[in-house]
């Protein structure tokens, strides 16, 4: 109406309360310099730690050279998809959102990678006057497993004590954790030509026998030897359920793994199927091994 004035009304003290806690909530989250660069170092060493065994494995240097290239790129995606969901279970440092995971698992994935070309040029293992795809194939096979150490720093070299419980516990999660630790695992000792050898060496009958002592160990890892972290047995299932729901889950999964990386590195071009079967059951011990080390740690 003319000559009236426009009157604001008083705000909602209840909303000002909830803007304000929010912001104070978004700058206690928010990591000052200095953390995140504690956070950054720790990364390097767990990916120091996680990775020098197979920056001094000859397999491994001649690997970054023979890789089938799509192979070595669709490896490469799967291992940023890996670190994503690291980085939701037990990053290198704590965060909140999907977006913060994501960018932590390309952190990690550059920590790998300079740490892995900082020491194979330290090593002499890559030079100037090498082709640059032998190069760059050396680096990115290497910083596959010195990008999941630098994930796993916090969880492994960190403080806990006020770490959250995460999606982990739902069984997808679970799934995926064992995953991620058999893949982890396959990938130390697929390259490997002792592999190979047992895999020749070992009678059908030798297979079988692996196979339940690969399960057996996957279930007592995790459920029966009282080793820290160690799963409490599901109140609602009893054995047979957490038997076959997880341990026999997870060694299906430590098998499609094995299967998986075998064919990346080249294993299963032109064998045949009862080979086939013998290198997947060998690598599928370790695998297995893998999962249930994942399931304890994280």
């Amino acid at each position: 109406m003319p000559g009236s004035q426009f009157v604001e009304r008083p705000s909602c003290p209840l909303r000002k309360a909830d803007e304000l806690t929010a912001r104070a909530d978004a700058e206690r989250r928010a990591p000052s310099n200095r953390e995140y660069a504690v956070d950054l170092m720790r990364a390097f060493g767990g990916a120091v730690i996680f990775a020098f065994p197979l920056l001094m494995t000859m397999e491994m240097w001649w690997l970054g050279f023979y890789i089938d290239p799509l192979r070595l790129l669709v490896f490469l995606t799967l291992n940023l998809v890996i670190l994503f969901g690291l980085s939701c279970f037990a990053g290198f440092r704590k965060t909140f959102h999907l977006k913060e995971d994501a960018l932590d698992a390309f952190a990690a994935y550059g920590v790998g990678t300079i740490c892995s070309a900082a020491l194979l040029a330290l090593f002499g293992i890559i030079t100037w006057d090498m082709p640059l795809s032998e190069i760059v194939g050396k680096i990115a096979v290497q910083a596959v497993p010195a990008s999941v150490g630098a994930m796993a720093a916090r969880s492994q070299l960190g403080d806990n004590e006020e770490e959250e419980e995460k999606a982990a516990d739902g069984y997808a999660g679970q799934l995926f954790l064992m995953l991620a630790g058999a893949l982890f695992l396959a990938f130390n000792v697929a390259p490997t030509e002792e592999m190979i050898l047992i895999s020749f060496l070992m009678t059908p009958w030798h297979g079988l026998a692996l196979v339940v002592v690969s399960i057996l160990a996957l279930h007592a890892f995790v459920y029966s030897l009282d080793f820290s972290g160690q799963e409490e047995l599901p109140g609602d299932g009893g054995f047979w359920r957490t038997f076959f729901g997880y341990s026999i889950a997870g060694y299906g999964i430590a098998l499609l793994v094995s299967v998986y990386v075998l064919w990346t590195f080249g294993r299963l071009d032109g064998v045949g199927m009862g080979q086939v079967a013998m290198m997947t059951a060998v690598l599928g011990f370790p695998s297995a091994l893998g999962a249930a080390l994942a399931r304890l740690v994280v």
